[in-house]
């Protein structure tokens, strides 16, 4: 697939809910409640990260189960992190780093692919390679939004996801941005709420988010 292709399905997926739930699951039985509170808050867009034993068949219940999330693979570090994300019918995955190995890989399929950044190097060696979209990690303690003026500078056509030290205090902040198209974070769906099955209040959560989102774009 072409990298413009590739460019416009990412857009069209970061739009739908530009705050992006960084999940931690332990439990894939909890895959699915977890992603009907979200959807209901609002929130469509899942990030499912690869941290745990039962992020794969969490991601893969989602899919199957709950249409109208949006599912993203995320901590790909490998290759094989990737056909994985493929295998379970992901959406896109997204890395917190960026390596000559993943970019080739991502190369040769499909799947939507967001590699991490944090320096000009890693931005420059992925704009040369086609990417308008890359995820800023970890954004606060990178620099924060100075720093991401620092890198819009020389590379205007790169829109960014930052994630990394965002949450509910500086979101709206962050999704202010003209170069930001989405935020992640764990804070709207902690591991803790997860464990307890808060649904309720992850629900209420994620329509909060959903309320800075539009807060950020109204006119000021």
């Amino acid at each position: 697939m072409s990298s413009g292709k590739v460019c416009a399905r990412l857009s069209e997926v970061f739009a739908l809910a530009p705050v992006i739930p960084v999940i931690t699951i332990e439990d894939a039985a909890a895959a699915v409640p977890l992603a009907r509170a979200l959807v209901a808050g609002g929130l469509h867009v899942v990030e499912i990260t690869l941290r745990t034993d039962a992020a794969v068949d969490a991601a893969r219940a989602i899919v199957a189960e709950v249409p109208e999330a949006v599912v993203g693979v995320g901590t790909v570090l490998t290759r094989a992190d990737l056909e994985r994300a493929a295998m379970i019918g992901a959406a896109f995955a997204i890395s917190p780093g960026v390596s000559l190995d993943l970019l080739q890989a991502a190369a040769l399929g499909d799947l939507p692919f967001v590699p991490g950044i944090q320096t000009a190097s890693d931005l420059l060696t992925c704009v040369t390679r086609g990417y308008e979209l890359v995820k800023f990690f970890p954004a606060v303690p990178a620099g924060g939004i100075a720093m991401l003026d620092a890198l819009g500078g020389p590379f205007p056509a790169v829109r960014f996801c930052p994630t990394g030290g965002i949450g509910e205090a500086n979101a709206a902040q962050w999704l202010a941005h003209p170069k930001v198209v989405a935020v992640g974070g764990s804070w709207v769906a902690p591991v803790a709420d997860i464990k307890a099955g808060a649904w309720a209040t992850i629900e209420a959560r994620a329509r909060h988010a959903s309320a800075l989102l539009q807060h950020s774009q109204a006119p000021a």
